[in-house]
């Protein structure tokens, strides 16, 4: 008799640590796009790997003009790839997660109805404060939990690579443009809050025929200068500017790109698309088991998975910086 019960409670236990993973996995997770660059297109591909063989993947293409209701394109798969099928979004009602990949997606996004969580991924903060400023009532919608995952590292996180490289230097130059100004707040906070506190310096350059003369002030003012995710930093032109201006003076120029070093900047913590999507199902899952919606989005910087030296800049300068990963690994270490 106690064989049989002991035998049946096993029999029930085995039964239940089987179904719970597929229970777990059933979900649909649905991925908007509205572009064709190549760190979205890795981005994806990160999160169809990532999913797993029992849920389905969903990738709907935003085209020109599309809405999230009338999508350019909708194709749904389970996650082994064993078939491709066509459907309309508006059927999706499975999707257990939604994460929108990019500026034009997250606006569609926030306009497709649903209660599923969502996560508004591969945003700059710029893009962020945008669509904040655009759409503050879809960001806080009482039937649907936001996340938020910005596509760059922390300003905390970025002063602390320089304070890694130069810990004897404290005057650090910013060559802003009038919209960065969440931004600049960010980097003040984190200036004030670090020990022993930076000496941060900040000129203004409305256009770009104003941004030599804002160099020229600002180099004789700093130890090291840095380039900003914000419109000086997305422009070429403007990011070798100051370049140049760190180069002729001898500055250590820092950054949040890793085209920013190929380029003779100094050094940079980045994150990559691959593991920015790893990072977006992880807010995904903390976004889902939130208790209360209606309230304003769960917003993270990305985590500063790696560092990149231009070894080259560097003996230049005269500095023998830490290698890469001990950089990393001192960013990702509690502070």
């Amino acid at each position: 008799m106690h064989r049989a019960v002991h035998a049946l409670l096993a029999f029930g236990l085995v039964l239940c640590l089987a179904a719970a993973p597929r229970v777990a996995s059933a979900a649909t997770l649905t991925v908007l796009v509205g572009d064709d660059q190549a760190a979205s297109a890795e981005f994806v591909q990160q999160l169809r790997t990532g999913q797993s063989a029992s849920g389905k993947f969903e990738l709907v293409r935003i085209g020109p003009g599309a809405t999230a209701a009338e999508p350019a394109s909708t194709d749904t798969e389970p996650a082994a790839n064993t078939g491709v099928r066509t459907r309309s979004l508006r059927t999706a009602s499975d999707a257990g997660l939604t994460v929108a990949v990019g500026t034009a997606a997250a606006r569609a996004a926030l306009e497709r109805p649903g209660a599923e969580p969502l996560v508004l991924a591969m945003l700059s903060r710029l893009d962020y404060e945008t669509l904040k400023a655009a759409s503050p009532t879809a960001l806080r919608r009482g039937d649907r939990r936001v996340g938020v995952l910005l596509r760059d590292p922390a300003m905390a996180d970025q002063l602390a690579l320089v304070n890694a490289v130069l810990p004897q230097k404290r005057r650090l130059g910013v060559i802003a443009t009038p919209e960065s100004e969440p931004l600049v707040r960010e980097l003040q906070r984190a200036a004030q809050g670090a020990n022993p506190a930076w000496d941060l310096q900040v000129e203004i350059a409305p256009d770009a025929r104003s941004l030599a003369a804002a160099l020229r002030a600002l180099v004789p003012r700093s130890d090291a200068l840095m380039v900003l995710p914000d419109l000086i930093g997305d422009s070429q032109a403007a990011t070798l500017s100051v370049l140049h201006a760190g180069a002729g003076a001898g500055l250590p120029v820092f950054g949040a790109s890793e085209g920013l070093v190929r380029s003779g900047g100094l050094a940079a913590a980045v994150s990559t698309p691959g593991q920015l999507a790893q990072q977006a199902r992880q807010l995904g899952q903390k976004v889902a088991s939130a208790g209360s919606t209606g309230s304003s989005p769960l917003v993270e910087a990305a985590t500063p998975a790696t560092v990149r030296i231009n070894a080259t800049v560097a003996r230049g300068l005269g500095l023998r910086p830490p290698e890469e990963r001990e950089l990393t690994e001192r960013l990702a270490a509690p502070r």
